[in-house]
């Protein structure tokens, strides 16, 4: 690493200045690390169509290892990014000259301006909290664990997409760890740290939800879970003292919401929800939702429950997975969809198929899934000839297919909570339907059957064929007992 006067540092920018081929137009922020200048390409005119701004690092006193050493972080892993839920990386300098990151603008403010007027809206909590969650799904399966999951931290695309920023404390499953090779303290923001962060494992995406737990804990109810320790004692006394209920700060919190709250807020890893997309799940699908004694709380526990839960910490080792990625995949969403309507054969076969991965894959979350077809203009009879919903015939059809399927996830040892939902969509396309169930809810494999073959559908095209084509992810077409699968 080049000594400070091989490079100008950044209280010698100006505007006007170019750096690299990019001009300092406006000195937009400084924060504690850094400071962030809007910027244009020079060779773009004024009409640069994506906005641009360039990060430069807040050395302070020339003489700042974690400053430096996470800035070095952040150049590896930003360009290893990509998606709508990051900024898309444009450029760096080293600091032999000057150290800088070039990266899109995301418009609007970040989610920091809402904290100052919590406890917010209910719906806008609970739509935060499946936003951030996607969000760090899509990171997840690139290989990076934030571990930095603040509100100074998320952005939002005027799309509505959650964009995560600000990776200098984070950890790429491919790339060197430099914090954790250099630094033996906990690396975080206090109220934000996992357990096991302050036991120095940097290596679990779960660490994550913690984090987005204690923020949807402070949205909700205007308090910190943990207060705002500063020293690593005052971080650890996450391991034995329980937050207070949320429901007991604000009454017309739901006994759902405060479940998955306290869920993401439990001090072993393996208590949480063991991905992004299954909170994400849960925050859209409440009625799903099985609540335990969490849900009920309103106090905290006493002394005696704090002294039992300050032994069992003692020589506790965390066990991280191997990665984030690993984490990620042994947790999938696996979806279902299933014709109630079809021959007894084939819905056979596609239980058998759904029960074979269920057993490979302990960790899944399985979606039971059928669509009442609907039409395009004509108004649909929503009633059966006796009276009844045909909403609900399919309902209670649908989890009779499943009976099987639920005997056999009971016998396991280890069944995470809610591991079994279903799902009725009505609508006039069945394949379009299925397609966007799975994409806005993060589905990792989907296995459906494929109906008889014959002149007409082979003309206009199978349910089966266009999920495969479009859904984007894996896609298992069951066509009959004798051959149960084939993966497209």
């Amino acid at each position: 690493m080049a000594s400070d006067s091989h490079w100008p540092g950044p209280g010698k920018l100006e505007a006007g200045q170019v750096v690299d081929g990019f001009r300092l137009v406006e000195h937009m922020h400084q924060g504690g690390m850094a400071h962030l200048w809007r910027v244009m390409r020079v060779d773009d005119g004024d009409d640069d169509p994506v906005p641009l701004i360039m990060k430069v690092p807040r050395i302070k006193g020339g003489d700042d290892p974690a400053t430096i050493v996470g800035f070095e972080v952040e150049q590896m892993i930003m360009p290893a990014l990509s998606g709508t839920h990051v900024p898309r990386f444009v450029a760096k300098g080293d600091f032999t000259r000057q150290p800088y990151i070039v990266m899109e603008c995301i418009g609007g403010n970040s989610l920091r301006t809402r904290f100052a007027q919590s406890p917010l809206p209910l719906a806008e909590v609970i739509e935060v909290g499946w936003k951030v969650a996607t969000a760090l799904h899509d990171l997840h399966r690139q290989h990076v664990i934030h571990l930095d999951v603040k509100p100074s931290n998320i952005m939002f695309r005027p799309t509505g997409e959650a964009v995560l920023v600000d990776f200098g404390l984070s950890r790429h499953d491919r790339l060197p760890d430099l914090l954790d090779e250099e630094f033996e303290l906990p690396m975080g923001t206090g109220p934000y740290m996992s357990p096991e962060q302050v036991q120095f494992v940097r290596n679990d995406p779960r660490s994550d939800l913690f984090a987005l737990g204690v923020l949807l804990y402070h949205l909700a109810t205007g308090a910190r879970p943990f207060g705002a320790p500063t020293t690593v004692r005052g971080l650890r006394q996450r391991f034995y003292r329980e937050p207070v209920p949320p429901r007991a700060l604000r009454r017309d919190l739901p006994p759902w919401l405060q479940e998955v709250i306290l869920r993401c807020l439990e001090v072993q890893p393996a208590r949480r929800h063991q991905s992004a997309a299954q909170l994400a799940f849960e925050l859209q699908h409440p009625e799903l939702i099985v609540l335990t004694e969490r849900a009920d709380r309103l106090g905290r526990g006493g002394r005696w429950q704090a002294l039992r839960r300050w032994f069992a910490t003692l020589g506790h080792e965390p066990q991280p997975p191997a990665s984030a990625l690993e984490q990620t995949e042994r947790s999938p969403i696996v979806l279902a969809a299933v014709d109630v309507a079809g021959a007894p054969g084939l819905l056979e076969a596609v239980r058998h198929t759904v029960q074979r991965l269920l057993q490979t894959e302990p960790g899944a979350r399985l979606a039971c899934l059928t669509v009442m077809k609907t039409n395009r203009i004509a108004s649909d009879e929503l009633l059966e000839s006796d009276g009844s919903s045909r909403h609900v015939k399919l309902l209670v059809q649908l989890k009779h297919w499943a009976h099987p399927l639920v005997k056999a996830i009971e016998q396991q040892r280890e069944v995470p909570e809610g591991r079994l939902t279903f799902h009725v969509l009505e609508a006039p396309d069945e394949a379009a339907a299925i397609v966007d169930y799975a994409q806005r809810n993060q589905v990792d494999h989907i296995v459906l059957g494929a109906r008889s073959s014959g002149a007409l559908r082979r003309y206009l095209g199978s349910v089966s064929a266009q999920v495969a084509a479009e859904a984007g992810c894996t896609v298992t077409v069951v066509r009959s007992v004798a051959d149960a699968g084939e993966a497209a």
